[in-house]
């Protein structure tokens, strides 16, 4: 309901941070300048330019993907001090990628971490110092709204406990109760309300400050308002409808428009198309810097695998991604190249429950194939899906056809997230779980999922691929 002013807050943070970013560059270069013992230190004016673009798109993005500008945490002191951490972490493992990948050439590694230690401490002073201002800026957005609330029931008196909540946005002028509605329940409420019959609705609006009428009535109820919805609209009274229908539907809701249809969109997967093109963006990023540097252990591993055994050292395999879509996955061939045909004969050696096949006794495998497996170097061949759009770093793992096949109709809810190299299923055992557990970590992913979480899965992954705790 707040989304508007929320929307002009975090752009104004977003432009805002910059700020402390250029001067944290102009302290650290003049102080890098300074220093009398090393030798002398220049920018030409391209490499200045295209420095501080780069780090200024790194720095806004990488707290954007972080949720750093809309988070409440990020308005008290020690979440924003540890929120500020976090992103200058990520900022300077990104910048430093960015540098080598933008070739900009040898720039001081003194002045790097000059600049990223000077921003991060100029983030905090300005960011303490905005949190001050906050109040100001929301006022200065139209200042404080006033909200008429249409219904008498527990759900009239939960939206008035969340506007309570965003006292700095508006408050509660009152409610109205339809005809036959129950009585106004005020316990739970911070103050005591006036209650309008609905008949002295267009009285009260006139006598009273009512910048928006908030309908939360029944469906039944709303039917028989038209006459005062049109009488609001002419008025020029903003009004909205508490969309209570379904309410045991778990998804969220939006507004959408076809040209000039409304559209009621429900959706229980992530929908925000700037985090997810953001996801999209750091996974190309990431994936070409991986492939770059890991091309010489990538061809020494296909060698291994072509002198292990006859067969191509690459493997693909038909795949469901997003929504259903199949894509071919690669891997580095980590069994004997008839192992397809064998499949039957060693089913009893299945350790995993459901539709799913896994065994670390498998006895396909070829001895390269089985340290590629507990090193989880096999999956290297996957950063090409990666960069193709099929896969993510991280995301549920793509089954195959004849799994989803066989999926109850609550799993197949997994499908509805692009696929992962990486997950939280990854963190909790990999392939320790049995099937259920599985898929209701791909579920607990989906629900929650964020930035940060994503980031959170990758430095965790990390530490368990290296141990090769968990794998087979």
């Amino acid at each position: 309901m707040f989304a508007r002013r929320a929307r002009l807050l975090w752009l104004l943070l977003v432009v805002s941070d910059v700020v402390p970013l250029l001067l944290s560059f102009e302290i650290a270069y003049l102080t890098r300048a300074n220093f009398p013992e090393l030798q002398l230190f220049f920018l030409t004016r391209e490499v200045t330019a295209a420095l501080l673009v780069t780090a200024a798109v790194l720095w806004t993005s990488i707290g954007i993907g972080l949720a750093a500008y809309r988070r409440p945490a990020s308005f008290e002191t020690l979440g924003m001090l540890r929120l500020t951490f976090i992103q200058t972490f990520w900022f300077g493992i990104a910048l430093a990628t960015a540098i080598y990948l933008l070739n900009l050439g040898a720039i001081s590694r003194l002045f790097i971490g000059l600049f990223i230690v000077s921003n991060f401490l100029s983030q905090i002073i300005y960011r303490l110092a905005a949190r001050r201002m906050r109040r100001i800026v929301l006022e200065g957005f139209g200042g404080r709204h006033y909200y008429l609330i249409v219904g008498t029931g527990p759900k009239a008196v939960e939206l008035a406990r969340l506007i309570e909540r965003h006292e700095e946005h508006g408050n509660v002028v009152g409610f109205v109760q339809e005809p036959g509605g129950p009585e106004l329940l005020q316990g739970g409420l911070r103050r005591d309300y006036r209650v309008w019959p609905l008949d002295q609705l267009a009285r009260m609006v006139e006598e009273h400050i009512v910048d928006e009428i908030i309908f939360a009535v029944s469906k039944a109820q709303l039917e028989r308002m038209e006459e005062l919805f049109l009488a609001c609209e002419e008025q020029g009274v903003k009004t909205r409808v508490l969309v209570d229908f379904f309410p045991h539907l778990r998804s969220e809701i939006a507004l959408d428009r076809l040209e000039s249809l409304p559209l009621l969109t429900f959706s229980n997967a992530p929908e925000n198309e700037y985090l997810l093109f953001l996801k999209r963006a750091l996974d190309l990023a990431l994936a070409s810097a991986v492939l770059v540097v890991a091309a010489p252990l990538l061809l020494l591993l296909a060698v291994l695998v072509r002198v292990s055994s006859p067969g191509p050292a690459i493997y693909r395999q038909l795949r469901c991604g997003l929504n259903g879509r199949k894509f071919w996955l690669y891997k580095f061939r980590s069994m004997y190249q008839d192992a397809e045909q064998m499949r039957q004969s060693v089913e009893h050696l299945n350790e995993m429950d459901g539709p799913v096949f896994k065994s670390s006794r498998d006895p396909r495998m070829t001895s390269v194939g089985r340290f590629l497996r507990k090193t989880s170097l096999d999956e290297l061949p996957q950063l090409l899906n990666i960069l193709k759009g099929d896969m993510s770093f991280v995301g549920p793992r793509p089954p195959l056809p004849e799994e989803v096949a066989r999926y109850e109709k609550w799993q197949r809810r997994r499908l509805r997230m692009k696929p992962g190299l990486t997950c939280l299923w990854a963190l909790a055992g990999r392939n320790q779980l049995n099937f259920t557990q599985w898929m209701q970590l791909d579920m607990e992913y989906i629900d929650n999922w964020s930035l940060t979480l994503d980031f959170k899965i990758l430095l965790r992954t990390i530490p368990r691929v290296l141990s090769g705790r968990g794998a087979s």
